[in-house]
């Protein structure tokens, strides 16, 4: 009996939102979907935690620095189809930050916006999905 070995690749996702009700999304450079919109996030690194590889992203991807005390854990998207790419296992982090918190592009970000949670544009892999849980478990 043979053993069919899967590749998973490991990433972490940030939810940012304001206490005024705007997500943080950024415009992605490269493909898979290049120019949509995702939120913030990447591969976690040899040696680091998914925690750590969130506050780096995020900080890296959209000039928004936290403690890694500060992003809350929501949960773990593993849908072996989330990605074109693909196997890729996400641990997705929630943070609240004032309206008037600056962002900047970077790393893999075109640009990078604050949009309505009450109007959104449609969202690149699970996002959507992601985003979803972290505005319910808010209320």
């Amino acid at each position: 009996m043979s053993e069919k070995v899967e590749t998973i690749r490991y990433t972490a996702d940030v939810v940012v939102t304001t206490t005024d009700g705007y997500v943080l999304l950024i415009e992605r450079g490269w493909d898979p979907h290049k120019g949509c919109w995702a939120l913030p996030g990447g591969h976690v690194d040899p040696g680091e935690t998914s925690r750590a590889a969130a506050a780096r992203e995020l900080a890296e991807e959209a000039g928004v620095y936290a403690i890694e005390a500060e992003l809350e854990q929501i949960g773990v998207w593993d849908a072996p189809d989330r990605d074109p790419r693909g196997r890729y296992v996400t641990v997705a982090y929630r943070l609240a930050v004032l309206p008037s918190t600056p962002i900047e592009a970077g790393d893999d970000a075109a640009t990078v916006e604050w949009w309505p949670l009450s109007d959104l544009p449609p969202l690149a892999f699970d996002h959507a999905d992601i985003l979803a849980a972290a505005t319910r478990k808010q209320h």
